[in-house]
This record gives structure tokens, C-alpha cells and sequence, in this order.
């Protein structure tokens, strides 16, 4: 009896969250533009979406600004996260709980305390300051990710390389970067689920003229759930359920390996 009203418990819990978003979905595909009445099934917003020219200016700022706070946060996460691991005692121990702060806080508090320095400094608002924000948002990320594979690294590895004659460059490329490739990629793949998804940061540090489509979607849905933001959200959902499955199996296959082991 007491499995069962477990399992009852988790199954309500699962349609409450995610009926709205199946809701969403389904009416996506509706041949009316009113979301009360259904009209049967049509791509027909599927195709409007893609024929605006504003939706498709906020998805080009969206995937750009992504892409490019990926590549960079990875790069600089990386090698912050190297020199973290290198480090002995409490400055390790203060350096890894400061990286958790930024995690901790909510992103209201990032996207302001950004938005703050940026006028301090007198930085004109834009693209520039939006990708800047997302960065430093998704660096610590990144850092989280690569850490605990340096952990599991055996350290004798790269010093036995440095005295075969190998460069420091060299070891780093053969014998370190090959055993963190996978929180390498972990730490991506989250930098560009939460760039992609990100409103409140982007809302508090982009300038006029650079919408991304979270923003995007804010200001539509002032004048009424659209049809074609329906459309949109759909994809969005689709992208970012497909990242997080990724992560998800990497996660498990890492594990199932390290148990192997």
C-alpha cells in the first residue's frame, strides 16, 4: 500500500510539472491561432516562426552568443580548474568555495551585480556585454565539471611524462587533456544549456537592438501567448531536453566505467 501511494505521489508530481509543457506542445501544432479551440493539426506556426524576421534576429543573437560563451568559458574553465587542482591545503579550499558562490547565488543577483559593473566602467550595453555576462556565468560551471576528473587523475602520470622528456605542453596535451575529456564536454554542454536558456542575465546586460530569444519571448508574451511562440518554445524545449539526456548519459557512462575500475 505504502509503494503505491509512493508511486502515485511521483506520478502526480511528474503530470503537475509537466502537463503545462505537454499543454504547450500540443497546441503548437493547432491549425487556430486561439489556444482554446482546437483546429487540428497544422505545421502552420511552425512555418510562420521561421518566416519572422524578428524571431529569427533573436535566434541568431541567441546561438551566437552561446556558441562563443561556450568555446570561451570551456577554455578559461579548463585551465582555471588546473590550476585550482594544483594548488595544496586552504588556498585550495578557499578558491573551490569561491567558485561555488556565483553557483549558489540566484541570477538576479549576477545579472544586476553585472550590469552594475558594466556602467561603472561606462562599457556601452550590447552584444559585447551580454556575451561578457554569460561567460562569466557559465565559467564556474565549467570549473565544477573538469574538477573531479583531475581528481581521479593519477598525478605519477604526467610527472613519469616530464621525465621521459616530454614538455610540460606535451603532457598536457597527451596525458592530461585526453583523461578530462569528459568533463571537458560535460562543462560545454552545460554552458551552452544554461547560455541558451539564460533571461534574467541576459535581460539586466544587453543593450538595444540585441534580443536574444528568451528576451524575446518576455516582451510577446506581454502582448498574449502567440501561436508561433508556442513554435518556438517547443524547439527550445526539444534542444535542451536532447543536451540534458546528453549529459545525462555521459554522467552514467563515466560512472558505470569508475565502477568497473
Amino acid at each position: 500500500m505504502v509503494k503505491r501511494l509512493e508511486k502515485a505521489y511521483i506520478y502526480a508530481l511528474l503530470f503537475f510539472l509537466y502537463a503545462p509543457i505537454g499543454v504547450l506542445i500540443v497546441y503548437s501544432f493547432n491549425q487556430n491561432k486561439t489556444n482554446r479551440v482546437w483546429g487540428g493539426f497544422s505545421l502552420r506556426w511552425y512555418i510562420a516562426l521561421f518566416n519572422n524576421r524578428d524571431i529569427m534576429s533573436a535566434l541568431y543573437y541567441t546561438l551566437l552568443c552561446a556558441v562563443l560563451a561556450t568555446i570561451i568559458s570551456t577554455i578559461i574553465g579548463t585551465f582555471t580548474a588546473i590550476a585550482v587542482d594544483s594548488l595544496d591545503g586552504l588556498m585550495r579550499v578557499v578558491y573551490v568555495n569561491l567558485n561555488y558562490i556565483p553557483v549558489i547565488n540566484t541570477d538576479i543577483v549576477t545579472g544586476i551585480s553585472m550590469m552594475l559593473a558594466f556602467a561603472f566602467a561606462k562599457i556601452k550595453f550590447g552584444f559585447a556585454t551580454m556575451l561578457i555576462a554569460h561567460i562569466s556565468f557559465c565559467i564556474p560551471y565549467v570549473i565544477l565539471s573538469v574538477l573531479p576528473k583531475l581528481k581521479q587523475m593519477d598525478p605519477n602520470m604526467v610527472e613519469a611524462a616530464l621525465d621521459l622528456g616530454a614538455t610540460p605542453w606535451q603532457a598536457f596535451y597527451k596525458i592530461v587533456l585526453p583523461d578530462i575529456s569528459v568533463g571537458i564536454t560535460t562543462g560545454a554542454l552545460l554552458a551552452f544549456t544554461l547560455s541558451i536558456d539564460d533571461f534574467v542575465i541576459s535581460f539586466f546586460n544587453t543593450g538595444s537592438g540585441v534580443t536574444n530569444l528568451s528576451i524575446y519571448v518576455y516582451s510577446a508574451a506581454k502582448k498574449g501567448i502567440s501561436p508561433e511562440i508556442n513554435a518556438l518554445s517547443t524547439i527550445m524545449i526539444l534542444v535542451v531536453t536532447a543536451l540534458l539526456a546528453i549529459i545525462n548519459k555521459r554522467a552514467l557512462s563515466n560512472n558505470s566505467k569508475r565502477g568497473e575500475k
